[in-house]
């Protein structure tokens, strides 16, 4: 098994980083599409599942557990399947219909919750649902991407490294959070070599990381029901909220001017930075650089659907897609 995950070491990681045109300051964009399986999620998924195998916790009888609406999930189901190891994902009614047909492709066993938790969302609902599975299961592994410190240094040894040594200088850098494994792990590296550069959080209306003003939120890949235990090592210096027709239009308008099809957090991430450099100050030699979590595939039913939009409450659906 340790010799199967060796191969996969070329297939995850030095994604590129790639110059838009974009006023005021000169913009960076992290295309983490370019790994194994689409999306940024694959290298936490690789590490902790190299840790836990290093470390005895996984064997080829082990089945391993997730609660995951989208990336991580497909990130562990392929590379489970790579290693010949059983993966349960627990998903919810967000999950969009082409990601649960890939996954239930993939995985051993697939669990759809439906029923809403108190904040409006379904990770509380999904998270409870592990804990059944994992006592059902007594060689289980559960990576917890909410609270395993794996998920943050695996953007600290490789993500926030590589945008590090692809730029000379860094003024501003913008990630949405969810797990909260990205901005924790990307922020620390950066903030190591360029101290003074900002670290703007993204996080989703409706969601409780940074707010206590829960709703109901209808894309997946950003925000969350929890504010997780990860980013209490995370370095912060600023968070702007979007919608989801904020974030549906900025990928649009993406994918429009840059030709770069993208998924919902990189919509909700590019809105952010218009919004924050509309009240903010910049100058055209400063440098700013962006998380784009994954590609846009999975999210034709949604982010590129004007029906889906359409079926959003009246108050979320005021702007007209372009």
């Amino acid at each position: 098994m340790k010799n199967k995950i060796k191969q996969v070491f070329p297939l995850i990681g030095n994604t590129p980083l790639v110059p838009l045109n974009f006023p005021g300051v000169k913009l960076y964009a992290k295309l983490e599409m370019f790994n194994l399986t689409g999306s940024t999620k694959d290298r936490p998924a690789l590490m902790i599942l190299e840790e836990g195998i290093k470390s005895g916790k996984i064997n080829e009888d082990t089945v391993v557990v997730e609660s995951s609406s989208g990336n991580f999930a497909r990130s562990l189901a392929v590379l489970c399947r790579m290693l010949g190891i059983k993966f349960i994902a627990v998903i919810d009614r967000s999950t969009n219909p082409h990601h649960e047909a890939l996954l239930r492709a993939l995985c051993h066993k697939v669990y759809k919750v439906m029923e809403r938790d108190e904040t409006g969302g379904c990770l509380l609902n999904r998270i409870k649902k592990v804990k059944e599975l994992i006592v059902e299961h007594p060689n289980s592994f559960w990576p917890n991407q909410y609270e395993n410190s794996l998920n943050a240094r695996a953007h600290y040894m490789g993500t926030g490294l590589e945008i590090c040594d692809g730029l000379d200088r860094l003024d501003y850098f913008f990630a949405g959070v969810s797990s909260g494994g990205s901005i924790t792990g990307n922020s620390m590296r950066i903030k190591e070599r360029f101290p003074k550069c900002k670290i703007i959080a993204v996080d989703a209306v409706g969601s409780v990381i940074f707010s206590n003003f829960p709703r109901t939120r209808y894309l997946p890949g950003i925000g969350s029901s929890l504010r997780p235990k990860i980013l209490e090592s995370a370095i912060i210096d600023e968070v702007v909220h979007v919608d989801e027709t904020e974030s549906v239009n900025a990928c649009r308008e993406m994918l429009n001017k840059y030709g770069l099809f993208l998924g919902g957090s990189s919509g909700s991430v590019f809105a952010a930075i218009k919004k924050y450099f509309k009240t903010h100050e910049s100058e055209p030699e400063q440098v700013a650089s962006f998380l784009c979590a994954d590609r846009g595939g999975m999210y034709i039913d949604n982010v590129y659907n004007d029906d889906w939009l359409n079926t959003l409450p009246l108050a979320q659906a005021e702007t007209k897609l372009n």
